[in-house]
């Protein structure tokens, strides 16, 4: 080996020593968890409180923000504690996507397995031909090719199972394939699913909760701080304060960047942020730019019903979580996900202006979001009136006018449509997804 590529090299180790020295790790036979005081980031206290009353309002129950480890926000709200429990939805599926990476080092499986491999033959109604075809890969990156368009998309049966398109044609957010990874997991392992995540993955960064079924689905619950030490495992590619938990990098590295042509923001159920693409849950469309377009680009996150949100910033050294329930019932509520952004982004404290005193600028809010046929809108300021432009996902424009509160949708298709509001002064732009 060359000395430069020596050199090169050992920079690299020093510098990643060097990250996880300055990131703190909580330990994980305590409750105990430093914290950053929110000034030495210049963060102002009434931009704090605005965010709260946001969260607040759309009935979040806990939110946690991650500083090189350390917490920086942690809000409780809506008859939330500290010690409460609360689902994870789709967000979840992170934890699955990490444990096959586990199973994989360990050598008790390859994600280029036929899931046939390890669910045996028959756990679909496609012929042994199409079934063979099936990877664990497929499963991972929601193309299974199977058909997500039958009644019941979380029925695991394999009559429910039913072969539409080639394994790696089309990207489907389809749960069913996605819960049968908890079967291989214990098939290959033999362990039971939630003791193979209790030895490998909660015990040695201190974790609580578990995986319960909820008919065909199976959900995680936890408190708000084990959503948070799952965050920080993932900014830290796996390491957990020094012990590598997640040794094939590979694995990882997969795991977070795009994984398929499809969908460019998805990895191996994460998904991924600054892209120039993207796809969403129950649409076969595409969308051109990024998914949370107010977030860093380097950012990918878990997503659950409800906004059951982990977003992993590894140029921020940052992680964020939020629990509760949403203003719509979107499977991956994105635009809940980018609005809070839009508050992080804001919470520096801003000079003065001239006159020595910050004049309040007109803001708009808009709900709800996804919506049936009608968005409101609500302004910070006495102004009435306000002109908008709707334009559709490839940018025509497709209505303009002008209103007081509401903009009537009902006549335009499903689908995303960005919403442009403007005055004499300013102007804000927001994506809107209607049902």
């Amino acid at each position: 080996m060359k000395t430069k590529t020596i050199q090169v090299l050992l920079a690299l180790l020093l510098a990643s020593q060097y990250i996880y020295a300055q990131t703190y790790f909580p330990p994980a036979n305590s409750n105990e968890w430093e914290t950053t005081d929110p000034s030495s980031l210049n963060w102002c206290q009434n931009e704090i409180d605005s965010l709260y009353a946001f969260l607040n309002i759309n009935n979040t129950k806990a939110f946690i923000l991650l500083k090189d480890g350390k917490i920086v926000l942690e809000h409780y709200a809506n008859g939330h504690s500290a010690t409460s429990n609360w689902y994870w939805a789709s967000a979840g599926k992170t934890i699955t996507a990490f444990m096959i990476g586990i199973a994989q080092q360990e050598g008790y499986l390859s994600i280029s397995d036929t899931t046939s491999t390890h669910l045996g033959q028959g756990w679909t109604s496609c012929t042994p031909q199409q079934e063979e075809k099936i990877t664990i890969w497929n499963q991972l990156t929601m193309t299974t090719g199977l058909d997500d368009n039958v009644s019941d998309p979380f029925c695991t049966e394999d009559s429910c199972l039913q072969y539409l398109s080639e394994p790696g044609t089309r990207w489907a957010y389809h749960n069913a394939p996605y819960t049968l990874l908890a079967d291989v997991l214990e098939s290959a392992t033999g362990t039971g699913f939630n003791i193979y995540i209790n030895q490998k993955l909660k015990n040695p960064i201190g974790m609580d909760g578990l995986f319960i079924n909820q008919g065909y689905n199976k959900v995680y619950i936890s408190t708000a701080r084990s959503m948070a030490r799952f965050g920080l495992l993932a900014l830290n590619n796996g390491n957990w304060n020094g012990n590598q938990i997640m040794t094939d990098s590979n694995y990882f590295n997969s795991m977070v960047n795009t994984t398929q042509n499809l969908n460019k923001s998805y990895g191996y159920l994460w998904w991924l942020n600054g892209k120039e693409s993207f796809m969403i849950p129950q649409s076969k469309q595409v969308f051109q730019g990024s998914k949370n377009p107010d977030a860093p680009d380097d950012m990918y996150s878990a997503m659950g019903l409800n906004g059951q949100f982990i977003n992993v910033v590894p140029s921020e050294n940052m992680v964020w979580i939020r629990m509760g329930e949403a203003p719509d019932n979107s499977l991956v509520p994105f635009i809940l996900n980018n609005d809070i952004w839009k508050r992080i982004n804001d919470l520096e404290c801003e000079a003065l202006s001239v006159d020595g005193k910050n004049r309040q600028e007109e803001s708009w809010e808009i709900y709800p979001n996804p919506t049936k046929d009608r968005i409101y809108v609500s302004s910070n300021t006495q102004n009435t009136s306000f002109k908008y432009s709707i334009y559709d996902a490839k940018g025509l424009q497709v209505k303009n006018g002008v209103t007081k509160e509401s903009i009537n949708l009902s006549q335009l298709n499903d689908g995303l449509y960005f919403i442009k509001l403007h005055n004499n002064l300013k102007s804000s732009t927001f994506r809107v997804i209607k049902e």
